[in-house]
């Protein structure tokens, strides 16, 4: 099983939902970089479980124990490992998912690959758990980046059938600083709000939702990015679908796009005094694979959470046999309010990692 990723820096992500502790080393990071933690506390915050009914009621504090790389606040060069300690894991919960496979779950397709050795509890090395050693990571990135004028920000597009509006063609970065800035963003206040209740009549249900998130980074010279094999959206995608549950990745208006005339779907050019922009962003800030100037905007899509307590047809792979599940546990009914951060982790890894 392998962890690893990057071009120019280096990620290796280790650890379990239920393990002694999860963590990621970070490599290749320019030295002497003064990190505002307060600011990484903050990222780490808003994907910390047990905040409210919307989430799992696991509490966790997240708390990043900086192992190397870092001597007050400032990067020193060598690689950066963190660890975060796990505290409140209920094992138990998950005894019976050795041999009861939860749809929808890594259980079974990992438990071919591993031949029954895989970590099933909460989810193992599978858990979105992993993902808060990778908002550390990302929420470092995104401060190299801030000093390069790069800026990244995110809010819910979608609860189920609940839609948010979408950002517009030009995108400040006060807008981003102010999505950054709530735990739970939305351009349309009142979105939200229909959003908890769609979240919680699954709740009730013993149900889950999915939803959509949309990213944009800005101030992003034009030029980056190669054609054909390392496109933006290439560079992007990899560590997109690298987060537990996401289904989805589209650029500008995603597949809208496919549904236009040529003459609605090409952004125009015009000058706005040496600035070069577009009318329209409909292509998400990229032609041809390379960055036109223009904010990079994607969508990613999530599935609902799969560990849900309805009762489930499943099989049993220890006695061959059909049977039912009811998924024991804390579990999100909806994982997309936390994944927000996680998405602009990801995104600012990718970018950094780009720009070497």
């Amino acid at each position: 099983m392998s962890a690893n990723w990057g071009n120019n820096i280096e990620l290796s992500l280790f650890g379990e939902s239920h393990g002694e502790a999860i963590g990621i080393v970070i490599g290749h990071l320019p030295a002497g970089v003064r990190l505002d933690m307060e600011q990484i506390h903050w990222h780490m915050k808003r994907r910390a479980p047990g905040q409210n009914k919307m989430s799992t009621p696991r509490q966790e504090k997240d708390e990043v124990h900086i192992v190397s790389g870092i001597q007050d606040g400032i990067t020193t060069g060598a690689p950066i490992c963190a660890m975060i300690y796990n505290s409140n894991s209920h094992s138990k919960d998950y005894s019976e998912l050795k041999v009861n496979m939860r749809p929808g779950h890594s259980d079974y397709p990992a438990y071919v690959k591993y031949h029954g050795y895989n970590d099933v509890r909460g989810g193992g090395h599978f858990s979105g758990r992993l993902t808060a050693p990778l908002v550390f990571a990302g929420s470092i990135a995104r401060q190299i980046l801030l000093q390069k004028g790069i800026r990244i920000g995110a809010h819910i597009k979608s609860i189920h059938d609940i839609q948010d509006t979408s950002f517009s063609v030009d995108i400040d970065e006060s807008l981003l600083n102010q999505l950054s800035s709530k735990m739970y963003p939305t351009l349309d206040e009142q979105a939200f709000i229909k959003m908890q209740d769609e979240i919680e009549k699954a709740r009730m249900a013993q149900d889950s939702v999915g939803g959509m998130i949309e990213c944009a980074i800005i101030n992003m010279p034009a030029g980056i990015g190669n054609p054909f094999f390392d496109s933006v959206e290439a560079h992007l995608s990899p560590l997109l679908f690298s987060i537990p549950a996401v289904k989805s990745v589209s650029f500008g208006s995603g597949e809208k796009i496919t549904q236009m005339y040529g003459h609605e779907a090409n952004d125009a050019y015009y000058y706005q005094g040496e600035h070069v922009k577009t009318k329209t962003n409909h292509n998400g800030g990229i032609t041809g694979g390379i960055t036109n100037g223009m904010p990079i905007v994607f969508q990613v899509g999530i599935k609902p959470t799969p560990s849900i307590s309805k009762l489930q047809d499943t099989i049993n792979v220890q006695t061959k046999t059909n049977t039912q599940i009811q998924v024991k546990g804390r579990h999100d009914p909806c994982i997309v309010p936390r994944a927000v951060v996680v998405v602009e982790s990801m995104a600012a890894l990718a970018i950094l990692d780009m720009l070497g």
